[in-house]
C-alpha cells in the first residue's frame, strides 16, 4: 500500500511509472482478499486473467500504471531492472532494509552508474535504530505511534482507525520528499535518497494529542470528541448521526440562537471554548437531547444550508462515494478496465490552473506491459521469448 499510493500520487500527476511484480504472482493486494471481480472471460494472447479475478484493492492504488514481471533474483531479470533504472528519473522500493541491498538493487550501487537518480526507501521503522529489522504493517504502526490509545470511545479499548491510516500517511511523505528530491536535482544536478520509516511519518500528525504529551498529560480517547474544541463532535438524531463544528466563539453563539438554546451561550459552564472543553460531557447532554428532535437532513438544512454552520452528516461509504458534491467536482471517475470494462476510480485532489492533472489509465493487469517495454529497451521478439522460457519475464 505505501509504496503503491506514493507511486500512484506521481502518476496522477503525468508520471510514468513502471510496477516491478513477480513473475505469476505479482503484488500481494492483486489477491490477498475478497472481494474479487469476476473477469473469467478475458483473454489477451492466451493469457487468462487469475484464478479469483480482478481486486478492486489493487485498483485504488495502481491507476496510470504499468506492469512488467520480472524475476529480480535472475541474472538476467536483474540485467533489465538495472537497464530500465538507467533511465529512470526515480526508484521506489517498499522492502525491509537490507532486501534491496541483497538484490543488488540498494542505492549506493545504482548512484555510482546514475548519480542524478532520485531513490527513495520506505519502511516500517526506517534504516536505523533498534527496531529498523522488524516487520511492519499499518497496524502495529497505528499501535505503536499512540494512534489507537486516542482512537475508539472514552471508556472502551483501543481502537483501530478503519483506513490503512499509516500506510497512506508515509505514501504521502513519500511523494512529498521525491518532488523535493526532484526540484533540488533541478538546482544542483545532484540526486538524493529519501529514507522514511512508517513510524516516523505517522508521528507528526499527533499534533493535538503530541501538544498535550509535550506537557506531561496522557491524552486518551474521547470518542468524536476534540481535546481542545467542543461543541467538535457527532450527535445523534432521530434518524442518523451529525457532526457539529464549532471552532471559534462567534460559531458557539450562532449555533445556540440557531438551535433555539440561547441560554446555552450564557452559561457559566459554557461561556468561553476553555469552558466547554472543561464542562465537555455537560455540554454533550444538553445538546444531544436537542439534536435528537431532528433528522439529520432537516438539520443539515437550517443550520449548514441556512445559517451557514459548519455541521454536516456522517456519511456511509458509498453516500460518502456517490453525492452531488463528489459528482460535481469530479472525485470519482471511471475508466475502461481490459477485463472488468468500466471501472470506477478515485481521483487525487489537485487541481491546477496551467496544468492539467488526473488518471488516463485503468489498472494494468499482471505483466501487461512486460513485452512492450522490454522491448523498449531493445530487446527481440526471439530474446523476450527466451526470457519467457527461462522464467526471467512473464505476461
Amino acid at each position: 500500500m505505501t509504496g503503491g499510493f506514493a507511486t500512484l500520487m506521481l502518476a496522477n500527476q503525468g508520471a510514468e511509472v513502471i510496477k516491478i511484480e513477480r513473475p505469476t504472482v505479482g503484488d500481494d493486494s492483486r489477491h490477498s482478499g475478497p472481494p474479487f471481480v469476476d473477469v473469467t472471460d478475458y483473454e489477451e494472447e492466451g493469457r487468462a486473467a487469475s484464478e479469483h479475478g480482478e481486486s478492486p484493492y489493487f485498483w485504488t492504488v495502481n491507476y496510470d500504471k504499468q506492469s512488467v514481471e520480472l524475476d529480480l533474483k535472475s541474472e538476467e531479470g536483474y540485467e533489465i531492472c538495472r537497464e530500465l533504472i538507467d533511465e529512470a528519473d526515480v526508484v521506489v522500493e517498499n522492502f525491509r532494509p537490507g532486501t534491496a541491498e541483497r538484490l543488488g538493487l540498494g542505492y549506493e550501487e545504482l548512484a555510482e552508474d546514475h548519480p542524478g537518480l532520485v531513490y527513495c526507501s520506505i519502511s516500517a521503522f526506517g534504516d536505523s535504530g533498534p527496531w529498523s529489522t522488524r516487520p511492519g504493517y499499518d497496524l502495529l504502526i497505528q499501535g505503536m505511534s499512540g494512534m489507537m490509545s486516542v482512537t475508539g470511545p472514552e471508556d472502551g479499548e483501543p481502537v483501530k482507525v478503519g483506513l490503512p491510516q499509516t500506510d497512506l500517511i508515509t505514501a504521502m511523505w513519500s511523494a512529498f520528499g521525491i518532488v523535493n528530491a526532484l526540484y533540488r536535482r533541478e538546482r544542483t544536478g545532484e540526486g538524493e535518497r529519501v529514507e522514511l520509516g512508517m513510524l516516523d511519518a505517522a508521528l507528526p500528525w499527533l499534533t493535538k494529542q503530541a501538544a498535550k504529551a509535550f506537557v506531561g498529560e496522557e491524552p486518551g480517547r474521547m470518542g468524536t470528541k476534540d481535546p481542545v474544541l467542543a461543541p467538535y463532535q457527532s450527535y445523534p438524531t432521530a434518524d442518523g448521526y451529525l457532526n457539529v463544528a464549532c471552532g471559534n466563539q462567534k460559531l458557539w453563539e450562532q449555533l445556540c440562537a440557531e438551535i433555539g438554546r440561547e441560554e446555552l451561550a450564557t452559561d457559566p459552564r459554557f461561556e468561553s471554548n476553555a469552558d466547554r472543553v472543561e464542562n465537555m460531557d455537560a455540554l454533550e447532554d444538553e445538546l444531544a437531547e436537542t439534536f435528537a428532535e431532528r433528522t439529520t437532513d432537516e438539520w443539515v438544512e437550517r443550520l449548514a444550508e441556512d445559517a451557514d454552520l459548519p455541521v454536516g452528516p456522517v456519511y456511509g461509504v458509498g453516500e460518502a462515494l456517490d453525492n452531488e458534491q463528489v459528482e460535481a467536482r469530479g472525485a470519482v471517475d471511471t475508466l475502461t478496465h481490459p477485463a472488468a470494462g468500466e471501472i470506477p476510480i478515485l481521483e487525487h485532489p489537485l487541481n491546477f490552473s496551467e496544468s492539467e492533472s488526473g488518471f488516463d489509465e485503468a489498472p494494468p493487469m499482471l505483466g501487461e506491459d512486460t513485452e512492450a517495454v522490454v522491448e523498449a529497451l531493445g530487446y527481440s521478439e526471439q530474446e523476450i521469448e527466451e526470457l519467457r522460457e527461462k522464467g526471467v519475464l512473464s505476461g
